[in-house]
């Protein structure tokens, strides 16, 4: 790789040097000046020492630095890239977690939850921190407590089942199963063969299978997903937000999503460029950081926040069933994301089932069947206390696939990111409450939305509620698009 970089710069080098000279050789020739009067010029440039080549930027000639100081002035870096973040202390429950009455019940809950935690490693920490008696130690052994503190799960709401995936409470199927009389097809064959809107083959150059292309059509419908969604949450009091993409590692860690664990699901830049900053898997993330170090006032919760963004995820399942558009490494969502008080207990509970209701009202208004389900323990991420996940049926995949989620994570977050509000009943400051949950996941949206209402023929209806947002178009036909890309490796043409 760096013989390549190596062999890039100096063709960009020779590349400019000989449109430098191109460009001079007029400019010398016009003043009557001789060719080899700018041959000597050439030669001096050329025994100048260079700035170390900057593909983001021109190639510029400069003396050799001769300090460190001049070095550093000299760098193509950023500032912003060398300005360290500095993440708040977390403020973790050390009372309860360092009390030994509470172990056998924390190391249960952890088992339950399949969690990584040891409450057993907490304590003999916390046993060693308070015998040492040099003060280098003794910071490095409040530094390992603290990390094997953070891993300690959240605790499990009392109506959770305890098991794994198959113990997931049913609590509602809203719609109705349709009966198709035909071999019903996937997206794949639908959007892409049928209706010629959707690429997701022969992607190489991208990230391949779990990547794809909206065309035409099928990327009106996906901001007709958005935009729909949208203004139902501003009916609901939510405020819309725009936010970032990129988050330092120490933001999305403090929002319950490993970033250095073997199977993480977080992509993460070059460790010297933004320090190793994170694009974010959610916009859940982001809103949470919006509000690290914030103290809010009791008028103002709870509070509702929504954004549309760009989700990236290294997905690593391999099994076909999940090809196509149900588990890709970028996709659009809207996200909703909540923050409550915590003085009766049940603020955060009540913001839950809201959220769980609107993604009900959603999903029923677009005339998807699906089904609610109350998730057990073991599939409960850390910072969950509870969960519901949505499915709906998808006839091409003849399976039941999560569309959405919504979560109550207590003070987890808020602990980490330092999220406080007023209490007007102690005048002192206590952690937030926050919920999460998902309006729309666009590619399963469309999976959801292209899969049931499917018909033999060459139509396919739409939503009534999307109507407006489409122009008025009420379905999709094969013969809506008005080209037809056909792609071949190869050209042969006769000389």
């Amino acid at each position: 790789m760096l013989c390549h970089c190596r062999l890039l710069t100096s063709a960009l080098r020779s590349v400019s040097c000989l449109a430098y000279q191109s460009q001079h050789r007029k400019m010398y020739s016009s003043q009557n000046l001789t060719y080899s009067v700018w041959s000597k010029k050439i030669k001096s440039l050329k025994e100048t020492p260079r700035k170390r080549f900057n593909t983001d930027s021109t190639l510029m000639m400069a003396p050799q630095a001769s300090s460190t100081s001049q070095r550093q002035e000299l760098s193509t870096e950023p500032e912003e890239w060398r300005q360290p973040f500095h993440l708040p202390e977390p403020e973790l429950d050390w009372d309860f977690l360092l009390n030994p009455e509470n172990a056998d019940m924390i190391y249960k809950n952890i088992s339950n939850r399949k969690g990584i935690g040891d409450i057993y490693k907490v304590l003999n920490l916390s046993k060693e921190l308070k015998k040492e008696q040099d003060e280098s130690k003794k910071e490095s052994l409040r530094q390992l407590l603290v990390s094997e503190a953070l891993d300690i799960p959240n605790f499990s709401h009392p109506d959770t089942v305890i098991g794994d995936e198959s113990q997931a409470k049913v609590v509602e199927i809203v719609g109705k199963m349709k009966e198709l009389k035909f071999p019903p097809r996937n997206v794949s064959d639908l959007a892409g063969r049928g209706l010629r809107m959707l690429r997701d083959e022969n992607l190489t150059f991208s990230t391949g299978a779990k990547t794809y292309y909206l065309e035409d059509k099928l990327a009106k419908l996906e901001r007709a997903l958005v935009a729909y969604t949208i203004d139902r949450l501003l009916e609901k009091g939510f405020e819309l937000v725009s936010v970032p993409d990129l988050l330092f590692p120490g933001v999305i860690d403090s929002c319950g999503f490993k970033t250095n664990s073997g199977r993480s699901q977080v992509y993460q830049l070059h460790e010297k460029c933004l320090q190793g900053a994170c694009l974010a898997g959610t916009a859940e993330m982001s809103l949470a950081g919006y509000f690290m170090n914030e103290t809010l006032a009791m008028n103002e919760l709870p509070k509702r926040m929504m954004a549309v963004s760009r989700c990236y995820r290294a997905e690593a399942a391999e099994r076909a069933i999940e090809k196509g558009l149900y588990r890709v490494h970028h996709f659009t969502k809207v996200e909703m994301f909540g923050l409550t008080a915590h003085e009766d207990g049940k603020e955060n509970e009540q913001l839950l089932q809201e959220i769980l209701s609107i993604e009900k009202e959603l999903f029923s208004d677009l005339g998807l069947y699906f089904r609610i389900l109350d998730m057990p323990t073991q599939e409960l991420g850390a910072p969950a206390h509870r969960k519901y996940d949505i499915e709906t049926w998808m006839y091409g995949k003849k399976m039941w696939g999560e569309i959405s989620s919504c979560s109550s994570c207590t003070d987890y977050q808020a602990r980490r990111l330092n999220i406080k509000y007023m209490s007007p009943s102690t005048g002192q400051l206590k952690h937030v409450h926050t919920v999460n949950g998902t309006a729309c996941a666009v590619p399963r949206m469309i999976t959801s939305i292209l899969e049931q209402n499917q018909e033999k023929g060459r139509k396919l209806p739409l939503p009534q509620v999307l109507w407006p947002y489409m122009d008025g178009e009420k379905e999709f036909n094969a013969d809506m698009k008005k080209s037809w890309f056909t792609f071949i490796k190869s050209l042969r043409q006769d000389a």
